[in-house]
């Protein structure tokens, strides 16, 4: 089922030239002897969000590593845009994890605009690029703040900001919003959703929030305990433009998170193949 997608805000679309699809085929990571990942086969399609969930332990976070190249397959293969080598993947993809990561010296507008400073930019370029998209994202007037100056809320946004000046083809978030509270959870949910229709990239999202993951995904791989593999994937029901409060007490909304739930707390034997 796909979502139905929002008209592209001219700006933001300008940011990505093209959209890469992802695979992954039988992928396999150890810690020494812990053996983390087996045998996982992944599939996102060009310009797709897979929201990923699973328990604590069971290798989420190390997947996006190993897809942006940042660390080594023990077994199988990834492939973004065509690339399987990890110098190729890390070129294609924009890794933003859990913490903002923002510099405390830095001022907003110059966290934003790293990105484009690591490809070459001036800071004056940076910073001007960086600017056009501050009112977008609900930072007006906070160019110059610095990031003890910001709301927990407003440190995420700078940094998702960061992420998508990268003008990689793949963003891959790791649970981004997990230091904060409910309320500002449920809100930046909201804001990032039309943010990421507006754009033409590839995503996987990293949560533990099962209503999170329904409420941005396209699709929802659920993941067993350590050795992690996708158990189930499914698809998210569609938003049709409504509020996000709406959306999470449909009725099928509420029915496809109690599907998830039992495929998280039922036996990790069951439903891996024999």
């Amino acid at each position: 089922m796909v979502r139905p997608r929002r008209a592209q805000d001219e700006t933001l679309h300008t940011l990505a030239s093209m959209t890469a699809s992802l695979t992954g085929r039988q992928i396999g990571h150890h810690f020494g002897s812990l053996t983390v990942l087996d045998g996982l086969d992944l599939d996102v399609g060009a310009g797709r969000t897979l929201a990923v969930v699973g328990p604590s332990g069971c290798g989420k976070s190390t997947l996006l590593e190993l897809v942006c190249g940042l660390q080594d397959l023990t077994a199988g293969t990834i492939e973004v845009g065509g690339r399987d080598d990890a110098a190729g993947r890390l070129e294609l993809c924009a890794y933003m994890p859990q913490s903002d990561c923002l510099l405390p010296w830095y001022s907003a507008i110059d966290n934003a605009g790293l990105a484009l400073r690591n490809r070459g930019l001036s800071r004056s370029r940076a910073r001007a690029e960086s600017a056009e998209l501050f009112e977008r994202f609900g930072l007006a007037d906070f160019e110059d703040s610095f990031p003890s100056e910001l709301s927990g809320g407003m440190r995420q946004r700078v940094a998702f900001l960061r992420t998508l000046l990268s003008k990689k083809d793949v963003l891959l978030l790791d649970e981004p919003f997990a230091a904060l509270d409910a309320i500002t959870r449920a809100e930046l949910q909201e804001w990032l959703l039309p943010a990421m229709l507006a754009e033409s990239r590839t995503v996987v999202l990293v949560t533990h929030d099962v209503e999170e993951a329904l409420y941005l995904g396209d699709q929802v791989a659920v993941m067993s305990p350590r050795p992690g593999r996708i158990t189930e994937l499914l698809d998210s029901p569609s938003q049709a433009d409504r509020p996000r409060s709406e959306v999470v007490t449909a009725p099928e909304f509420t029915a496809r998170r109690e599907q998830i739930m039992r495929h998280l707390t039922r036996p990790a034997t069951e439903g891996l193949p024999r």
